[in-house]
């Protein structure tokens, strides 16, 4: 039964060696070890707040991204709609500016036409006048031939006056 109850004298020994070891590792090696440790967990601390610091700046510059990606697409939907317009602009401008430019044609051919039909007009006028005056002297002439015919002719003209 000795092994399983221990002699005093070895329990002294045994007790005195832990005692000393137990000092030698307090006065020489337990500061050390505890600042080692201490170290240690500091910078596992260290260690975690990057990490966290790291994530919230990574969701920040996500959220920053996302952002810039919606405001670009808003600036992109904006530039659109003005460009949409600006072309609508353009068309329409080309549009009235080609009903203007039209209208000036066709003012013009218009003009144009009235003046030459007012030729023409002034022209025939001239000519039926011309003729007139030719026909009339072949028939004066035939007519006022004798001095007979001469005075008839005034007295018709004077009896068409006094009547007018």
């Amino acid at each position: 039964m000795e092994l399983v109850t221990p002699g005093i004298g070895l329990m002294f020994w045994m007790l005195l060696s832990f005692s000393i070891l137990l000092f030698i590792l307090a006065k020489f090696a337990w500061k050390p070890i505890l600042q080692m440790l201490e170290q240690r967990e500091k910078s596992i601390e260290e260690a975690l707040h990057g990490v966290i610091k790291a994530r919230e700046e990574s969701k920040k510059i996500q959220e920053q991204n996302e952002q810039m990606l919606q405001e670009a697409m808003q600036q992109r939907i904006e530039l659109l709609k003005d460009a949409r317009k600006l072309e609508e602009n353009i068309i329409n401008e080309a549009k009235k500016e080609a009903e203007a430019q039209a209208t000036r044609i066709l003012q013009a051919a218009k003009e144009s036409i009235e003046k030459e039909k007012m030729a023409a007009i002034e022209e025939m006028k001239n000519r039926i006048a011309e003729l007139s005056v030719t026909i009339a002297e072949k028939i004066l002439k035939s007519k006022l031939e004798s001095d007979q015919k001469q005075k008839e002719l005034i007295e018709v003209t004077l009896r068409d006056l006094k009547l007018n």
